[in-house]
C-alpha cells in the first residue's frame, strides 16, 4: 500500500485514520506519496506528525463513489417518509426547517453544526460533508469531492488571478455556471456535495501573499465584481427561481486576511490592526457585495484578528454586519478549526467550551472541522450558549440545504436530476478553459517586429525555462485533476519545431542550466522563455519575501537574451507580480507576457497569443512592485493610505507613491485603440434644503445618504474605434480622482467594459455613474461622503474634470 500511489492525492482517493493526530486543517491530506518520502501541502510543523500518524495507523481504506448515493427524504425508496412535514418540497423552507429542529434531540443538533454533518437514520437523513471546493473548477482539496474512474477528472479554468485579468464579466459568470454544472453532475452520482467555499474575495494587498493567486486582484471594484458574477454563476438555477441554489457559494476569508506565513508570522496568530476606514472602504466592499448583490449562500470568517478580537469570535462582524446590516440569506461557517485557533493558538478564550460559545453566540452556524461537536455539549451544561442559539445555528444550515434540494429525494425527477459524468469535461468546457487562458494573458512589453511571431517563417524555437513544459504548476492550489493538460511545449510545438532545455532543475533554479540553454537559443529562429514560480515558492501558508525570480532565472534570462538572434520572448508563470525591470530594460528581451497559472488549456492559450491566433486583450489586475518595496515595507502593516512621516508609501495603485515595474490595469495589444469622449457632464449639482449646515457654511463633503443622493445620476459615452489592422477585444476603464479630503484614494476604478471591435471597427461604451455611490469617499469613521469640488474623471485614456456642488 506504500509504493506507486504516485501522482494521486488522498484527499481524492483514501480516508487515513489518524488516531494520534489532531489536524488543524484537513487540506494538509493533500499528500503525494511516493516510494520513500512524503511531498507535503501543509506547514512543515505538521509534516512530523502526519508521518508519525500515518504509519502508525493501520487503515487506508479507498473511498470510491457510491453505487446508489443515499438522498434524504427519498421517498421513492422509503415512503414512510412521506409523513415528516421537512420532506414535503411544496411547503415554504422556513416551515420545512422549523419541523425538522423540532424533531431533533440536542446531541443531534449539535451533530449538525460541523462540517462532517452527522445523519440521523431513524429520520431518513444521511451524512453530508460540507467542504467542497471550487475556486477555478471542482477540486479535490475538500473532502466533499472524490474523483474516479466514473470521473477521473473536471475542467480546470485559470486561477483566479488570471481570469480577473480578462476583465470580462460575462466570463466570471460563464465559468461559475460550468463548474456548478459539472458539480451538480458529480453529486448526482454521490462523487461532490452541493456546498462549495469559494470564491475567494479577499484583496491582494500586498505582493508578497502567497494565496494573492486565488483573488481577483488588489482593486475593491474589479473584486467586488468577479465575487458577485462568480457567485451567481455558481448558484442561480436556470429555472428562474430566486429562492432556490444550483450550488451554494462561499465568499471567503472575512475579514481582513492576507497574511499566511511571512517570516514566521502565521496566521492563526496574526492581528490585523486596520482603521475603520481602511476596512469600510477597502477591505469590506466584497463581502458586501456577495450578499447584497449576488445573494451569496455563506461567509467564511477567517483565521486572524482583526483589532485584537477573532473574526469568528466577533459578534459585530458577524452577527451585526453579515446578518445584521447586509441581512445574509445563508449560514456563516469557520475557516478550518478557526475555534479551535481561537482557544489554542490566540489563546483568547480559558477553556475549549468558552470558545465553542464564543463562535456560537458570535453568529457562526457551521464550524469546519470537529471543534463544536466535541465542546457544544459542554457549553451548553455550563450555561455559556442556549440551545435556541444551536437551533438559530442549525437553521441556517437546514434552510441552505433545502434551498438546494437537499431535502427533496433522488434528483434525478428534478431540475439538473438528469447531468451526469458526461456532462463533466466535456468539449465546450475545455474550450472554455482554453478561452479563458486566452483573454486573461496580460501582454507587459512588446517591441516592434516581435509578437506576434508568424509560423510560417519560424524554422526553429527555442523553448527554455522551468515552467516551459510544466503541468500541475498550471492549474495553481485549490485544484482539481484536469481533463488533460496542454504544456507551454506542447502548445507551441503544435505550430512550429522546437526545441526544449529547462535551463533550470526546477522553479528554485539554484543551478542555471546556462551553457545548454545558450546553445539552442543561439541557433533558433526565436526564443520563448517560460519562467516563474509555483507552489514552492507562493501558495496558502507560505508567502513570499523576495518578488524577483527565483534564483538564478533572471541571470539566465539575460544570458540567453545575450546570444539570441532573433525575437526573445519572456513568458512569467506565476500567481503574484514579479520585479522583472532588468527586463523591461533589456532591448534583447523584446516581449514580456504574464500567463497567471493559466489552467489545463495554458500551454494551448499561450501558443494562440504568441502566434497571433489571438490578439492578447488581458489587464493586469495588481501592481507590480520593485524589490525595494518588498525590503522595506513590512508585510504585517495593514494601512493601505501611505504615511509621509515614516516614509510609508501605502499600498495599491490607489495609495501607493512610490515606482512601479507594472502598473494595475496595464496590459498591451496587437492593435491599437482610440478614445472619443462623446458624453459627459462639466457640473453636477447636490439638492440640499435650504437649512441643511452646508448652505450655511462651507463645506467639503456631504454625507452620501438621504435626499441629497435621490436620483443622483448621469452618463458617460465613450465612442472607441480599433486603428489597428487586427481584430480584437479591448478593456476601457473609469476611474476618478477624487479631491483632496479625507485622505481619499489618488485614483479608484468605478466601473471598466470590454468591448470587440474589427479593424477600423467603432463601438460605443456607455457608464452609469451614481454621484453618491461612485463619487463619495469613505471618511476617518467609515462613513460615505460625497466630496465636493473638482473630480477627474478618468476614461480610457482620456480625462475629464466635472465639478460637484450643491
Amino acid at each position: 500500500m506504500w509504493r506507486k500511489i504516485t501522482g494521486y492525492y488522498i484527499t481524492n482517493y483514501f480516508y487515513i485514520t489518524f488516531p494520534l493526530v489532531s489536524l488543524y486543517k484537513f487540506a494538509c491530506l493533500s499528500i503525494s506519496i511516493y516510494d520513500i518520502g512524503m511531498a507535503f501541502s501543509c506547514n512543515n510543523h505538521f509534516s512530523i506528525i502526519l508521518i508519525i500518524g500515518f504509519i502508525l495507523s493501520s487503515e487506508l481504506k479507498p473511498v470510491l463513489a457510491q453505487n446508489s448515493p443515499v438522498f434524504a427524504c427519498d421517498i421513492t425508496s422509503n415512503p414512510a417518509l412521506g409523513n415528516l412535514t421537512f420532506c414535503d418540497a411544496s411547503l415554504t423552507v422556513e416551515n420545512r426547517v422549523n419541523d425538522l429542529v423540532k424533531r431533533l434531540t440536542l446531541g443531534e443538533k449539535i451533530g449538525f453544526l460541523v462540517s462532517g454533518a452527522s445523519g440521523v437514520s431513524r429520520l431518513g437523513i444521511p451524512k453530508y460533508e460540507w467542504w467542497s471546493e471550487a475556486l477555478h473548477g471542482v477540486a479535490y482539496t475538500g473532502p466533499g469531492v472524490h474523483f474516479s474512474s466514473l470521473v477521473p477528472g473536471a475542467t480546470s479554468f485559470p486561477q483566479v488571478i488570471l481570469t480577473a485579468a480578462s476583465f470580462n464579466v460575462s466570463l466570471f459568470q460563464t465559468i461559475g455556471k460550468v463548474v456548478s454544472t459539472e458539480a451538480r453532475a458529480m453529486y448526482n452520482v454521490g462523487l461532490a456535495g452541493l456546498t462549495y467555499w469559494s470564491p475567494n474575495v479577499n484583496i491582494f494587498r500586498d505582493p508578497r501573499w502567497g494565496r494573492g493567486q486565488e483573488t481577483p486582484g488588489e482593486d475593491p471594484t474589479l473584486t467586488s465584481t468577479y465575487g458577485v458574477a462568480y457567485v451567481k454563476g455558481l448558484q442561480q438555477t436556470d429555472d428562474g427561481s430566486t429562492n432556490k441554489l444550483k450550488v451554494a457559494a462561499c465568499c471567503k476569508h472575512y475579514t481582513a486576511y492576507d497574511v499566511d506565513n511571512w517570516k514566521g508570522i502565521e496566521r492563526y496568530s496574526f492581528n490585523a490592526v486596520v482603521t475603520q476606514q481602511d476596512l469600510d472602504d477597502t477591505f469590506q466592499p466584497p463581502f458586501k457585495s456577495c450578499v447584497l448583490e449576488g445573494d451569496v449562500a455563506s461567509v467564511m470568517c477567517s483565521y486572524n484578528q482583526v483589532n485584537g478580537k477573532p473574526t469568528c469570535g466577533d459578534p459585530n462582524l458577524l452577527a451585526g454586519i453579515i446578518r445584521g446590516e447586509w441581512k445574509l440569506n445563508g449560514y456563516i461557517v469557520t475557516d478550518c478549526d478557526s475555534l479551535q485557533v481561537i482557544f489554542k493558538s490566540q489563546n483568547y478564550t480559558k477553556t475549549p467550551e468558552e470558545a465553542a460559545a464564543l463562535g456560537l453566540n458570535s453568529g457562526v452556524d457551521l464550524n469546519c472541522g470537529s471543534w463544536l461537536s466535541t465542546y457544544t455539549q459542554g457549553a451548553v451544561n455550563q450555561k455559556l450558549v442556549n440551545e435556541s442559539v444551536i437551533d438559530r445555528a442549525i437553521s441556517n444550515n437546514f434552510a441552505t440545504l433545502m434551498r438546494l434540494g437537499f431535502f427533496d429525494g433522488n434528483p434525478k425527477n428534478r431540475i439538473y436530476g438528469n447531468l451526469g459524468p458526461k456532462d463533466v469535461c466535456t468539449l465546450e468546457n475545455q474550450e472554455l478553459a482554453r478561452e479563458a487562458a486566452r483573454q486573461g494573458i496580460v501582454l507587459l512589453k512588446n517591441t516592434a517586429g516581435s509578437l506576434p511571431l508568424t509560423p510560417t517563417v519560424i524554422k526553429s524555437l527555442a523553448v527554455i525555462g522551468p515552467n516551459a513544459n510544466v503541468t500541475k504548476t498550471m492549474i495553481g492550489n485549490y485544484e482539481g485533476i484536469p481533463c488533460k493538460y496542454t504544456t507551454p511545449l506542447q502548445g507551441l510545438t503544435a505550430s512550429v519545431a522546437t526545441i526544449y532545455k529547462p535551463g533550470c532543475a526546477d522553479v528554485s533554479c539554484n543551478t542555471a542550466q546556462i551553457d545548454d540553454a545558450k546553445q539552442i537559443a543561439s541557433t533558433a529562429d526565436a526564443v520563448v522563455l517560460v519562467m516563474g514560480s509555483d507552489q514552492s515558492i507562493e501558495k496558502e501558508s507560505l508567502d513570499r519575501t523576495n518578488i524577483t525570480l527565483p534564483g538564478q532565472q533572471s541571470v539566465l534570462v539575460a544570458e540567453v537574451a545575450k546570444v539570441a538572434k532573433g525575437p526573445v520572448i519572456l513568458v512569467i508563470m506565476s500567481g503574484g507580480g514579479m520585479d522583472v525591470q532588468f527586463a523591461v530594460d533589456n532591448p534583447k528581451i523584446t516581449s514580456i507576457l504574464w500567463v497567471g497559472f493559466p489552467g489545463e488549456a495554458g500551454g494551448a492559450a499561450l501558443a494562440d497569443v504568441i502566434f497571433g491566433y489571438y490578439n492578447p486583450s488581458g489587464r493586469l489586475p495588481m501592481t507590480w512592485y520593485p524589490q525595494s518595496y518588498a525590503d522595506v515595507v513590512p508585510m504585517t502593516n495593514m494601512n493601505m493610505r501611505p504615511n509621509p512621516a515614516t516614509n510609508y508609501p501605502g499600498r495599491t495603485y490607489r495609495f501607493y507613491t512610490g515606482p512601479t515595474v507594472f502598473t494595475f490595469g496595464h496590459g498591451l495589444s496587437y492593435s491599437q485603440f482610440k478614445h472619443h469622449l462623446d458624453k459627459a457632464p462639466q457640473f453636477v449639482s447636490l439638492p440640499l434644503g435650504e437649512k441643511h449646515t452646508c448652505r450655511l457654511s462651507k463645506c467639503k463633503t456631504v454625507d452620501a445618504v438621504g435626499q441629497s443622493c435621490s436620483n443622483m445620476g448621469f452618463d458617460i459615452h465613450l465612442r472607441v474605434k480599433n486603428v489597428g489592422k487586427i481584430s480584437g477585444s479591448h478593456t476601457i476603464f473609469l476611474f476618478t480622482s477624487p479631491p483632496s479630503v479625507h485622505n481619499a484614494p489618488k485614483k479608484h476604478l468605478l466601473g471598466f467594459e470590454k468591448v470587440h471591435l474589427t479593424p477600423q471597427g467603432e463601438g460605443v461604451v456607455k457608464f452609469n455613474v451614481d454621484v453618491c455611490k461612485h463619487l463619495s469617499v469613505h471618511d476617518e469613521l467609515g462613513n460615505r461622503k460625497v466630496a465636493l469640488g473638482p473630480h477627474v474623471l478618468h476614461i480610457g485614456d482620456l480625462k475629464h474634470s466635472l465639478t460637484v456642488r450643491i
